[in-house]
């Protein structure tokens, strides 16, 4: 799976004093919540349950049973999530069916632990984008010379 997140300029949301308010804004800029569209299950996916249960493991029919959606729905939100590498995919005992699950929580169990993990994955991401943009200029300076030199 691919790295994924968007970037935008921004001020800190450091004088938001209202979490639901300032974890929406911040969940718009970072592209998991789109402009425009119905918040509440991909919100409370990440928030009411990840950021608030941090060390849970959750399964997806859990989740879609709390938010009476569809597994494809949990799925699709999850899988933005797990873009930004912030999720760790765990291997949990499930009680009712006596088989071993796969579920998702907070990776760390911390959301600022994780969030270090999603800059140290964009940092590398620039740096890449700085060696192509170094070896692009590279090319651009060989063909003005041209091919004898």
């Amino acid at each position: 799976m691919s790295f994924e997140m968007q970037i935008i300029s921004n001020t800190p949301l450091v004088g938001e004093t209202d979490l639901d308010t300032a974890a929406k804004k911040f969940f718009e800029q970072i592209g998991y919540l789109a402009k425009g569209t119905d918040h509440s299950i991909p919100y409370r996916i990440f928030c009411d349950f990840f950021l608030k249960h941090p060390t849970k493991a959750w399964l997806v029919d859990e989740i879609a049973t709390e938010l009476h959606t569809s597994r494809p729905t949990v799925y699709r939100h999850l899988n933005k999530l797990k873009g930004f590498d912030i999720l760790d995919e765990v291997q949990i005992f499930d009680e009712a069916t006596k088989q071993h699950k796969k579920a998702y929580q907070l990776r760390y169990g911390n959301f600022q632990k994780a969030w270090n993990f999603v800059e140290a994955h964009l940092k590398v991401a620039i740096e890449n984008y700085g060696k192509t943009v170094e070896h692009i200029q590279k090319l651009l300076e060989q063909n003005r010379k041209g091919p004898h030199g």
